[in-house]
């Protein structure tokens, strides 16, 4: 069996040599005072150095607070604050975009690799030394690898701030497990079927919750080689699959629309027989692109919902999607689900109310400094995380939409998630985003925010012959709004509030 490596699209390394440079970096950590239960912020893109000091944190038993680099200086200020994070490491070409943020504060500097200059247009004096930080790698020569590690804490994840001010959200071990990597060795095992041999590859930002945790779980699974790519690029990352014979993989549904829409010549040229699981997670992921990923690759996806706060909740297999379209799967890893009405009532199966989950396998969790949002959020000692589905009768879960993304026009409930995926199957829409906005009539009335596929000329009236038959008329968009790009991150997570926005700023009540 070849020796299993880990990697960015730049260079690859054994599995021994990270972990005895991650020791290095631990020591390093501990010796600037950023050791045990000690919050340090990282800002930075995917590349190999990341995973090292993913790494590094855990053997030093440092809490990570996860920064989303495509943040304004004031959010990180705000979340470095609230999390009492006084270390921030980060790529040396955003350090002066977030000077405003980093006074104060201890910056370990990075310095992007080769694919990651190319992949976003770094030039070298973006990416220059500041004299004032201390280079990682530099940090890590200087000191002998830590003997003595800590327990694993878990990263402290910030909400993407869709509802308002983003919260910060961090894990409690609970019970029997005390470290993380226990749960993460769990998750690798029972979520992601990795073995030994196993090839893990993602392009999803490790700032996020879903494709962290999953890239963390392979490697605290033995023999499993992990690679991750800077910026995801459709036909690269078919041939990055077909080169390291890529086992399984993390996607989101925006990736993998972009990767359908390839030209049929494209799609043929490479070869994705090593493929054996792919999981998403994130984003709703609309059935008739399920189909066709699954008739491009086989029945070898599998999809998760989940939350920051509660962990991986529900898998579902190919063949389970196929006979039953629309679901989210299972509960999985003993958690459980309950569907409440407003009152807090659970609801018979069928019925649309408020997702409440538990998950014990991943713990319990806090929100910083909240502790009241913390209380609102628990119901029969399950968590919302506001999120609208139902059960059917064997358990399994089918999401609505996000409650506060539900339209009210008319008196009628309109969930935004199923016109977005009929609206994504026509040939001309590369994005879209559906939301509500004011009306003196109804309430409010519906807006259809779309990014055109390239090569047509935006025509509303062909939008809504494109719908007509297929949605009940009440459904229909009263606005259609082009854009040359919609404000969606590399995660698939698209910024509805920033496209709400202009609607509502003179409507005299709050979105």
């Amino acid at each position: 069996m070849p020796e299993p490596f880990v990697a960015d699209l730049d260079q690859q390394i054994s599995r021994e040599t990270l972990e005895m440079q991650a020791r290095q970096g631990a020591a390093a950590l501990v010796a600037m005072g950023a050791g045990a239960d000690v919050p340090v912020a990282v800002l930075m893109r995917n590349e190999l150095a990341q995973l090292e000091i993913l790494r590094a944190a855990a053997l030093a038993g440092t809490v990570i607070v996860a920064l989303n680099w495509h943040a304004a200086a004031a959010e990180v200020a705000a979340i470095c604050d609230d999390s009492g994070a006084r270390f921030v490491i980060t790529h040396r070409d955003l350090i002066d975009a977030m000077r405003p943020a980093l006074v104060g504060r201890q910056v370990i500097g990075v310095s992007p690799d080769t694919s990651l200059r190319e992949a976003y247009g770094i030039d070298d004096s973006a990416a220059a030394t500041d004299p004032e930080s201390p280079e990682w790698r530099n940090l890590v020569n200087a000191h002998p690898p830590l003997e003595h590690r800590e327990m694993m804490r878990p990263l402290m994840r910030y909400t993407s701030g869709s509802t308002g001010t983003p919260k910060g959200v961090r894990k409690i071990t609970s019970g029997p497990v005390k470290d993380f990597e226990q749960i993460l060795a769990r998750v690798g095992q029972e979520m992601l079927r990795l073995k030994p041999g196993s090839r893990f590859l993602t392009a999803a930002p490790l700032y996020h919750s879903a494709p962290s945790t999953l890239t963390n779980a392979a490697l605290m699974t033995q023999g499993v080689s992990v690679l991750v790519a800077s910026k995801f690029v459709p036909e690269a990352f078919l041939e990055t699959i077909e080169k390291h014979r890529i086992t399984h993989i993390y996607l989101v549904p925006t990736m993998m629309n972009r990767m359908i829409k390839l030209p049929e010549d494209i799609k043929a040229r490479y070869d994705l027989s090593s493929i054996e699981f792919c999981i998403s997670t994130g984003s709703p992921w609309p059935h008739d692109l399920k189909v066709a990923m699954i008739d491009w690759w086989g029945p070898v996806f599998w999809e998760s919902y989940g939350a920051t706060e509660i962990g991986f909740m529900t898998l579902v297999s190919s063949q389970e999607a196929l006979a039953k379209p629309g679901t989210a799967g299972r509960m999985q890893m003993g958690g459980t689900v309950l569907i409440l009405d407003p009152d807090g009532n659970p609801l018979p199966a069928g019925e649309v109310g408020e997702i409440h989950a538990r998950m014990d396998a991943f713990g319990g969790f806090e929100y910083s400094n909240d502790p009241a949002s913390r209380k609102a959020a628990e119901k029969h000692g399950h968590i919302s995380v506001g999120d609208l589905g139902w059960l059917d009768d064997e358990g399994f879960l089918f999401i609505t939409d996000r409650k506060k993304d539900m339209i009210i026009t008319g008196g009628a409930n309109v969930f935004p998630a199923e016109i977005e995926a009929l609206l994504m199957r026509a040939p001309f829409v590369r994005d879209v985003a559906v939301f509500g906005a004011p009306d003196t009539e109804f309430g409010e009335q519906i807006v259809a925010a779309i990014e055109p596929s390239e090569n047509w000329t935006p025509n509303p009236a062909e939008v809504m012959a494109f719908l007509d038959g297929k949605l009940s008329r009440f459904k229909y968009p009263r606005i259609i709004d082009f854009h040359k790009s919609l404000p969606r991150e590399d995660s698939g997570k698209i910024f509805k509030p920033r496209l709400r926005a202009p609607y509502w700023q003179n409507a005299g009540r709050k979105i």
